[in-house]
């Protein structure tokens, strides 16, 4: 349980009564460590200064000179590493839109806020926030360089994590996905997102891939020994999906660890299949379901496919993007776009996992709607391979009382 007197909060909104009151009731929820600033030039000065850099931040939309919108597009510039909470007088869709902005931005958002602020209602959201499980040193989130890299992959230091897939109707874990990290000497864990693109603009995506799928297989074959069924699946980068010698690289690598190509999952992001040429990824995915490889389409939904285009592509699994999850239980906009997906997949006949599950009610809503498998922090966060075993055996008391 985390002490809420420990999360540094940083209210930004131009209203000194407004100011007051979110101060008060994040008091009232115990909330301590709470700083304000009235404009979004001093908020910056603050967020850079020395010990002071906030944990979370509850940001107003409506400010003039500088407005919420702004003021996370000067975050990223400033490299925040927290979170954030909107509020707003605005409407739902425009609330929506923000959110959808700071996910764009890469910024993690525990939810908005309509004003008046609720305080059981921003109590709520604070419970949300959860300490990052990577290290959120500054170096620790810069660019890296390609001979960084390169020395990373030849000395062992990019280590899989693994976060679970679980069956709505059952709470069966029946699958992984490999998420690789660089667990670097000097700045602790950094995510992929700060090295992959260097691996695939420096010829170095090869080499990562079978790093981290040889790693990910000899693990699936520990698990397996153990009685641990699983599917193993594994993100394609956009290059490899290009690039026409991929499919015999991946096989060979899997034969070689003797694992059967159906217990391997292989994720392609929808906004990479480039609809108005499709024949180099349409060749590399139909010679990989051809040697039996489930193939994924990761992201749904954002990448704005059609019924038709979608129709003559082989996959066998939708991932419906996290942004029309969580939150569909409550929020009318976000469940139009989760049964829009899941009615295309339906009419498909693929099967649907529904990604960035992070409280009841988005599980509840899953059940309910028939989704069959489902991934997110509510179910578990990504672990190292030496903790998949004890948290499965906790996971199937907990999915007692769920399914």
């Amino acid at each position: 349980m985390i002490n809420n007197s420990t999360i540094k909060i940083l209210v930004l909104d131009d209203d000194p009564f407004a100011l007051k009151l979110l101060t008060r009731m994040l008091e009232n929820s115990g909330c301590t460590a709470v700083s304000t600033c009235d404009n979004g030039c001093a908020a910056l000065e603050l967020i850079d200064r020395q010990g002071v850099h906030p944990n979370l931040i509850l940001l107003d939309l409506n400010m003039p000179e500088m407005d919420g919108v702004e003021f996370v597009r000067h975050l990223v510039e400033h490299r925040y590493t927290g979170s954030l909470i909107l509020s707003s007088g605005e409407d739902e869709q425009m609330l929506l839109a923000a959110e959808k902005l700071v996910l764009a931005h890469k910024i993690p958002i525990l939810g908005s806020l309509r004003k008046p602020v609720k305080p059981e209602g921003l109590a709520a959201l604070i419970k949300k926030w959860t300490p990052p499980y990577q290290d959120h040193a500054p170096a620790a989130n810069l660019i890296r360089s390609a001979e960084d890299l390169r020395a990373a992959i030849a000395n062992g230091e990019l280590v899989n994590y693994y976060q679970p897939k679980v069956s709505l109707s059952t709470g069966r874990v029946v699958g992984v996905e490999t998420l690789v990290r660089w667990n670097h000497p000097r700045d602790g864990m950094v995510l992929p997102a700060k090295f992959i693109g260097v691996a695939e603009s420096h010829g170095l995506i090869k080499d990562l891939t079978r790093m981290v799928l040889t790693d990910a297989l000899a693990q699936l074959k520990v698990w397996q020994q153990t009685g641990l069924s699983l599917q193993l699946s594994f993100n394609v980068s956009r290059d490899s999906l290009a690039s026409l010698d991929f499919v015999d690289f991946v096989a060979g690598l899997v034969a070689e660890a003797g694992v059967p190509p159906q217990e391997v999952v292989l994720e392609v992001s929808e906004s990479w299949i480039p609809m108005n040429d499709l024949r180099a990824p349409l060749e590399t995915l139909t010679r990989l379901r051809l040697k039996r490889f489930r193939l994924s389409i990761d992201e749904f939904g954002i990448g704005h496919s059609s019924l038709a285009q979608l129709r003559g592509l082989p996959f066998d699994e939708f991932k419906i993007d996290r942004s029309f999850v969580h939150r569909a239980s409550t929020d009318k906009y976000v469940r139009a776009k989760y049964d829009a997906c899941l009615g295309m997949a339906r009419q498909l006949g693929t099967e649907v996992v529904a990604v960035g599950v992070e409280e009841i009610g988005d599980w509840d809503m899953l059940r309910t709607t028939g989704c069959d498998l489902a991934q997110g922090y509510f179910i578990a966060k990504p672990m190292p391979a030496a903790d998949l075993p004890g948290w499965t055996q906790a996971w199937q008391a907990r999915a007692k009382n769920l399914t």
